[in-house]
C-alpha cells in the first residue's frame, strides 16, 4: 500500500472551510485515491493541517500528485494554505493497509505522527524489527501505520493512536517497564532526526 502525506500550514481561524475543501477535493471525480486521514495539529508545529490519503499503486499515486501539481487550487485550499509540502511513502508490506474508523473501530481521537530517519543500510533492518515487536505494542495502543519515505531524506513515518495524552503516556511508560518497547537493536539503525506531533481528526477526517 503506498501513502501520501500533505501537510499545509493555515492561518487562523481556516482550519473548518480547509477541511471542507479537502473532503470535496478528495473525493472529486477526477481524484484517485482514498481520503484516510485529516488532522490539525495540537502539539508540535501549530496551524498545520495533516492530510493522508492511500493507494493501492505507485502509479495511481503518481498520477493524484499530478493532478495536484496542475491543480489551480491544491486540495481546494490555494487560496487559504500559506505552504504545502507533499510526501509519498510505501506502507511496512506486512502491515495491513490503513482502514477508516467506521471499518475497524478503532479511534482516537488523539494521533500521534512520528518520523525518524533511518542510517543508510537501516531501511530493512527496521522493518523487520518493527514485524517482530509492533503486535505486542499494538496491544497497549493501536499502530495505525508504518510507512517508509520515498521522497526527500531516508526515514520513515508512524501513526498511533490513544483516547487521551494520559493514555499515551501510560501505554509508553507500560511499553517500556514490560521490554517489548522500543524494538531491541532498533534504536541503532536510525538517526537523531526525530520529530513527533500530536494531532486531532478534523470532522472531515475517516480516522476519527
Amino acid at each position: 500500500m503506498y501513502y501520501e502525506l500533505a501537510t499545509m500550514t493555515l492561518p487562523f481561524g481556516t482550519a473548518g472551510s480547509a477541511a471542507t475543501n479537502v473532503q470535496a477535493y478528495a473525493t472529486d471525480t477526477q481524484a484517485q485515491g482514498e481520503l484516510l486521514g485529516c488532522w490539525f495539529t495540537d502539539i508540535g508545529v501549530l496551524n498545520q493541517m495533516i492530510v493522508l490519503r492511500g493507494f493501492a499503486d505507485l502509479a495511481t499515486l503518481q498520477a493524484e500528485r499530478e493532478r495536484t501539481q496542475k491543480s489551480a487550487s491544491p486540495f481546494g485550499c490555494g487560496e487559504i494554505f500559506q505552504t504545502l509540502e507533499q510526501h509519498s511513502y510505501k506502507g511496512f508490506p506486512w502491515m495491513k493497509p490503513v482502514r477508516p474508523s467506521s471499518e475497524t473501530g478503532i479511534t482516537g481521537p488523539v494521533y500521534e505522527i512520528r518520523t525518524y530517519g533511518i542510517k543508510t543500510g537501516g531501511v530493512q533492518a527496521t522493518i523487520d524489527l518493527w514485524e517482530q515487536y509492533v503486535p505486542a505494542r499494538a496491544a497497549l495502543s493501536p499502530c495505525t501505520v508504518a510507512m517508509v519515505a520515498l521522497d526527500g531524506p531516508l526515514r520513515f513515518t508512524n501513526i498511533w493512536s490513544y483516547p487521551t495524552l494520559d493514555a499515551r503516556s501510560k501505554a509508553r511508560a507500560d511499553a517500556v517497564a514490560q521490554g517489548i518497547w522500543p524494538p531491541k537493536g532498533g534504536p541503532a539503525h536510525l538517526t537523531t532526526h526525530m520529530v513527533s506531533t500530536i494531532a486531532m481528526p478534523t470532522a472531515v477526517s475517516p480516522l476519527k
